[in-house]
């Protein structure tokens, strides 16, 4: 009994740690999963069914944000209830840069945790853009400039609101993605990295769009960035393994106190820093 409690499992683990009833704070590296959407023909008992038989933790998500149903309190505090009890993180993903004016401190620290991303904010021509949507990001006639534009508004996020992790991490629009490598130059990432690292924020490996490369989780670790293996998935067919997390954990050499894990109660980022207005 003795050692099966004291053993490691492959992505770091306790062998215990599957039987909890609640995700354990043990369970870090590859067994966690902080980023799932119950959406489109994924259920939530589809999801807790599928986290029992992976044995992976799952964090459940609600996005909330300007023009998006839960845009107020009230929609974040019946989220909360409906996870009341159930084996997972409950989790908030703010969306757009208005997030900081919708939503009070007292109902997002509720939450496990809060993590945002660059994926939506406003040129410099103040045209809001969700980067993930062809219509809105519109034709990148000058890349150069706009990987500056989104290197200053990633490190602006991480300076002034208060988020655990940076999600979907140095995602470019699809029309960006096939020059990823040479678009984010060793001063692009260290920007990024700095930031992170000066802001104690942890970074996603999104296995979606298997992304950060390798040499932004090296990068990172060295600068001490702490990691955090996630989906954000569309729906049951992409919700797979954190396969890409485990290919970066032994690519990288990535050890057990490289990787993130939820704060304890006053102690989360929404806790330790002030929520800009």
């Amino acid at each position: 009994m003795f050692i099966l409690r004291a053993c490691v499992c492959l992505m770091f683990v306790c062998c215990a740690a599957a039987a909890q009833p609640l995700p354990s704070r043990g369970a870090t590296g590859a067994k966690v999963d902080y980023h799932v959407h119950v959406k489109g023909d994924l259920t939530l008992d589809d999801a807790l069914r599928r986290s029992r038989e992976s044995g992976i933790y799952y964090g459940i998500v609600i996005n909330g944000g300007l023009l998006l149903p839960a845009n107020s309190d009230a929609g974040l505090e019946a989220f909360l209830r409906e996870m009341q009890g159930k084996p997972v993180y409950a989790a908030f993903q703010a969306e757009g840069r208005e997030w900081v004016r919708l939503f009070s401190k007292r109902t997002l620290e509720k939450f496990d945790y809060v993590f945002s991303d660059s994926m939506t904010w406003s040129d410099d021509n103040g045209r809001r853009m969700r980067l993930w949507i062809k219509d809105d990001v519109g034709v990148i006639a000058d890349p150069q400039q706009f990987m500056d534009m989104l290197v200053e508004r990633a490190t602006g996020i991480f300076a002034n609101e208060p988020i655990d992790i940076y999600v979907n991490p140095t995602y470019v629009p699809d029309q960006l993605a096939p020059d990823y490598a040479r678009l984010w130059t060793p001063a692009r990432m260290k920007r990024i990295v700095d930031g992170l690292a000066a802001n104690g924020i942890a970074m996603e490996i999104n296995n979606r769009y298997r992304i950060p490369s390798a040499a932004f989780i090296g990068l990172a670790k060295k600068a001490g960035v702490k990691f955090a293996c996630g989906t954000n998935n569309a729906g049951a067919g992409d919700l797979g393994r954190n396969e890409y997390c485990a290919q970066m954990i032994r690519e990288c050499d990535l050890r057990p106190e490289d990787f993130w894990s939820p704060a304890a109660d006053g102690k989360k980022a929404i806790q330790r820093r002030p929520l800009l207005r």
